[in-house]
């Protein structure tokens, strides 16, 4: 399940900006432009996350912060202020917002932010459709992973369900019968070698040095592990 992430921005161009980016990182993504009219739209989207400018027309971000508590929404909320907003940013910190960052800010900088605040605020919801690590990437919904070089690969719906498995268990050891039990049918017969084969197919893909591993481990006699 994607997160919703609610923006409240007047700069046309910045919340643009702003709602491609998300959308790329795969968050369902709605806007507003004016502080009147966010809080019916915030009630009927129901967001995981609002990013809020402190300077709107008709009703500023921190009116609109107070109102969200009055009403008792407890969405969490990043405060977009201008450099110079020092005032404005201490006091909605004061009122309980999650976080703030200053314009103009580093694109990636209010990602890690954001993902922060959600993690945070959603320990049991944290949306697995793409998992990264180093500067690798694996998406479970459209079966492609981002390698350790940069290409993009399809793989096939058994690799992405080992690869499933391992990083569910991240840092653990899965057991070869667990893998055998949980991703092939009993009549299909597998064996070790062919686990091993995904994993060193999974090493040319991910890791720097295939023959010293970091991430895809080999545990004699038990199973393997992936490691982050």
């Amino acid at each position: 399940m994607s997160f919703k992430v609610f923006i409240i921005e007047d700069e046309k161009a910045l919340l643009e900006t702003l709602k491609l980016n998300l959308e790329l990182e795969r968050y369902h993504v709605e806007t507003c432009s004016s502080g009147d009219l966010a809080l019916a739209q915030i009630k009927t989207y129901n967001p995981d996350l609002i990013l809020l400018d402190i300077m709107l027309p008709v009703l500023n971000g921190i009116e609109i912060y107070k109102q969200l508590k009055d009403q008792e929404i407890a969405t969490p909320v990043i405060f977009l202020t201008a450099k110079n907003n020092v005032h404005d940013k201490i006091e909605g910190l004061k009122l309980g917002a999650d976080d703030y960052i200053t314009k103009p800010f580093d694109l990636e900088e209010l990602l890690l932010r954001i993902h922060n605040v959600l993690k945070r605020n959603n320990p049991q919801k944290q949306d697995l459709t793409l998992f990264r690590f180093d500067n690798c990437e694996i998406n479970f919904s459209t079966f492609q992973v981002l390698t350790v070089n940069g290409k993009r690969e399809d793989l096939s719906k058994r690799e992405i369900a080992l690869l499933k498995l391992l990083v569910d268990n991240v840092n653990n050891v899965v057991s070869r019968d667990e893998i055998l039990d949980k991703l092939w049918n009993k009549d299909e017969n597998p064996s070790s070698r062919t686990i091993d084969n995904y994993i060193l197919n999974f090493r040319k893909l991910f890791e720097i040095n295939q023959k010293d591993p970091i991430h895809f481990q080999s545990i004699r006699s038990v199973g393997y592990k992936f490691c982050v």
